[in-house]
């Protein structure tokens, strides 16, 4: 390798420097050449050079402030000084003391040159490698964590795709396979540049457990712009033998030797790509649990317009506590909703019993209070130190009548011409011994809407719930035609991109 160098000469004289650069051309160096500091200075950091070759006497400044200069904006660059006249102990010394990294005082042995350069070099080499590993390896814990602190699998991709592409200066992609079989492709075009995801399908056929790395041609990986005259190093890595592998892709010129940094990208890569397929299998469950413990359809009834959004907590696995009930029973509407305090099989299996309760209690023909003084006391007796919320509605769709109660749960709102007004009724929550006000009563007029829902719709870290109410009053003022599309924007224009807790949302419109 120090064959390969390019080495800058900087001396003034023509005679020395011819001579200077014909040992170091024999010797197999690729030499520039220089008369003055300031000419060394602006040459380098533009042509790759590897070491410097500077005389102490220059015309335009000394060598020892040349040296100082290229330390300076290069400090691992090696220079060695050569002099003539600075030959006396004060000056090698002064000249080492300011950078260099040797001091040759004429005359010089050609052999003697070729032998420093050739061991300044190596040093050089070696420092370059260690710090270039030092950066990579610093890039590849940045890289690590970001990929498993990820939200869900293409954020995951992005993130994994974007941290190959800073730790080797270069495009990179990141392949992997969703638990639900879908192959994806995160993509980083550059140091810089942001991640992004494209489907893409790889024949994983005979890769082994573990991870190997192979060489392979730009032409089956066409998913960006590769450097040109370059193959590709493809690392695979197979955590278990009935998953798919990862595949971490990057330009071969940017790897050393046994490329250790890219097994490792891919180690992690792999271990975080398990992890999220893990999660997503066990949230599929979750899910599918909760849903099955909710109404399996929306009553039809003539006057009436109803409309149902759920949506579980995304950032979760857990299954929450947030339910809702419309069922007819005897001419009349029953419409519950509410919510158990927690997120856990725990807390869905007391929903679960509130709503089946709810259900049990009104088919005997109670009143929505009563309904609720009935269920209370059952949660004090077999649910001890559970807490939940509720709010129970009876309609007559024919005449518009209802009677509301309420225990601790959100008011519900009604929307009618531009106008909104929340239903207060204040009450205390379940699992509570106190006494409960009586059922409200009111008509809900024809063509108004009435809203109930959860306080996953409304609540947010960084507000107050009545700022989130307002929002809520905004939104709402306006009704869509189609309940379903304007439960839908509400979710849109109240809830966050990615729900930290679940979100219940019932409309209910009088025709």
């Amino acid at each position: 390798m120090d064959g390969a160098a390019t080495v800058l000469v900087v001396d003034d004289s023509r005679t020395k420097r011819y001579l200077l650069v014909s040992w170091l051309s024999r010797a197999g160096f690729t030499v520039l050449e220089a008369e003055t500091g300031t000419e060394a200075l602006s040459r380098v950091g533009v042509d790759p050079i590897d070491l410097v070759v500077l005389d102490v006497r220059l015309p335009d400044m000394s060598g020892f402030e040349v040296c100082e200069q290229l330390k300076s904006a290069h400090p691992a660059l090696p220079v060695i000084h050569v002099s003539a006249h600075a030959i006396d102990a004060t000056d090698r010394t002064q000249g080492l003391t300011r950078g260099a990294d040797a001091y040759l005082a004429e005359p010089i042995e050609p052999d003697e040159l070729v032998a420093t350069a050739h061991a300044v070099l190596r040093y050089y080499q070696a420092r370059q490698r260690a710090e270039l590993l030092a950066e990579r390896l610093t890039r590849l814990a940045d890289t690590t964590l970001a990929v498993h602190s990820a939200p869900n699998f293409a954020r995951l991709l992005e993130a994994a795709a974007a941290g190959a592409a800073e730790i080797f200066k270069s495009p990179a992609a990141v392949i992997a396979e969703t638990f639900d079989g879908d192959c994806l492709a995160g993509v980083g075009a550059g140091p810089g540049a942001e991640g992004g995801i494209v489907p893409w399908a790889v024949d994983d056929t005979g890769v082994p457990t573990g991870t190997v790395v192979t060489v392979q041609d730009p032409a089956g990986w066409t998913l960006t712009d590769w450097p040109a005259g370059d193959t590709l190093t493809v690392a695979a890595a197979r955590l278990r033998e009935d998953r798919a592998p990862i595949y971490v892709v990057v330009p071969t010129a940017t790897q050393t030797a046994r490329s250790p940094v890219l097994v490792q990208l891919a180690q992690a890569v792999a271990s975080a790509v398990e992890a999220q397929r893990s999660f997503d299998e066990e949230h599929r469950i979750a899910v599918t649990l909760q849903r099955s413990l909710l109404p399996r359809r929306i009553p039809e009834i003539a006057g009436l317009d109803l409309a149902v959004r759920y949506e579980p907590a995304s950032a979760r696995t857990e299954v929450g506590g947030d339910f809702y009930e419309l069922v007819m029973l005897d001419g009349h509407l029953l419409l519950a909703i509410g919510d158990v305090a927690g997120h856990s099989l725990h807390a869905a299996t007391v929903m679960a019993e509130l709503r089946h309760a709810v259900r049990a209690y009104a088919v005997e023909g109670h009143q929505p209070g009563e309904i609720l003084h009935r269920v209370n006391e059952l949660m004090r007796t077999l649910l001890p130190n559970e807490l939940a919320t509720i709010c129970v509605l009876l309609l007559d769709p024919s005449t518009g009548h209802v009677r509301l109660a309420s225990a601790g749960h959100l008011p519900p709102l009604i929307s009618q011409d531009g106008k909104v007004e929340y239903v207060q009724h204040s009450a205390p929550l379940l699992g509570v011994r106190a006494p409960r006000p009586a059922d409200l009563e009111f008509v809900l007029p024809a063509g108004a809407t009435i809203v109930f829902y959860t306080d996953g719709l409304i609540e947010r870290r960084d507000v107050t719930i009545d700022d989130g109410m307002i929002a809520l009053s905004a939104s709402a003022s306006r009704v869509d035609g189609d309940l379903d599309r304007f439960c839908e924007r509400l979710l849109v224009e109240l809830a966050p991109d990615e729900i930290q807790d679940d979100v219940a949302v019932v409309a209910l419109r009088r025709r």
